[in-house]
């Protein structure tokens, strides 16, 4: 997703030269191609992610609409201050792009997890959140916030994640993706995590459990109505993140809560309060989270069982 987002940045920036980019000293084999085309809207401001903010703030005052790339514990958790401080409170245009999202560096160890930016930036006023699971979302998302008035983040995993849309669709900020529709239990889910949801279905359908799966691409503004539309057609709503459940899965289960016509079984999938004091593959890491397909389906069938 990290190569869809540059090549689609950089077909973006060849038509509107508000479009900077600014690195933390990383991006390697990746970035290169928008800094050889706009060697004057790139820079590389070296291992400072806190200063990047103050400086894509102040390009965005200018007028410029500034995309900042790191990796994703280090685009929020470390400069959280000047995010909240000099762009949201300014409601600026800055799209922050988070890369290795989850465990994908999971054997770096937990300085290295991406596994609450999530639940952090979305208590931001301002603040708009996006989680593509795929190459299509993803260039679609980059299309969509460019035009989008406001702060972005943007949750990336990194590299070699699998097409899961077949064809282009409706991609609107703050509305959610039917990727597949059924009658048994809702499948909520953001990000490539998703691929293990569609393979969880296939595994559902052995038992006669039908699935409706979500793509629930933006977490904030979130598609409300598309969260009570599921819970009224189906027995059961279920939300899956490789992050900690206070993201998705807190804002769905605050949506449920608040209408008393959708009194459905709702369980969310995810990493719970606690950190991972283990270093190992992102496999093992979503084996132990029991975030693979197996464990997501056996969750969906204790769902439906509580009804």
């Amino acid at each position: 997703m990290r190569t869809k987002f540059i090549s689609t940045l950089t077909e973006l920036a060849e038509r509107d030269d508000r479009i900077f980019l600014l690195v933390g000293d990383l991006g390697y084999s990746v970035v290169e191609i928008f800094q050889k085309k706009f060697p004057d809207r790139f820079f590389n401001v070296g291992v400072a992610e806190q200063n990047m903010m103050g400086v894509a703030a102040g390009l965005a005052l200018s007028g410029k609409i500034v995309f900042t790339y790191s990796f994703a514990n280090f685009t929020t958790f470390r400069c959280l201050e000047q995010i909240r401080n000099d762009i949201c409170y300014h409601n600026l245009n800055v799209k922050i792009i988070g890369i290795g999202s989850g465990f994908t560096y999971g054997p770096s160890g937990m300085s290295h997890h991406g596994t609450e930016d999530l639940a952090i930036m979305s208590v931001l006023p301002n603040m708009t959140i996006i989680s593509p699971c795929d190459p299509v979302e993803m260039d679609l998302a980059i299309k969509a916030c460019v035009k989008w008035d406001g702060p972005c983040y943007i949750r990336v995993r990194k590299a070699g994640e699998p097409t899961l849309h077949k064809n282009s669709p409706d991609f609107r900020i703050g509305k959610g993706i039917i990727v597949q529709d059924g009658e048994d239990i809702t499948l909520i889910a953001t990000g490539w995590i998703l691929n293990n949801v569609i393979k969880a279905a296939r595994l559902l359908e052995a038992h006669n459990i039908q699935s409706r799966i979500i793509s629930m691409h933006t977490i904030k503004p979130l598609d409300e109505a598309l969260i009570l539309d599921s819970a009224q057609k189906t027995r059961g709503v279920m939300t899956i993140e490789d992050q900690n459940i206070a993201g998705l899965g807190s804002a769905v289960g605050r949506v449920l809560i608040s209408s008393r016509k959708c009194a459905v079984p709702f369980t969310a999938i995810g990493l719970t309060d606690q950190y991972s004091y283990d270093v190992g593959s992102e496999e093992y890491h979503l084996i132990k989270s029991k975030l693979t397909p197996e464990s997501i389906c056996t969750a969906a069938i204790n769902t439906l069982n509580t009804q």
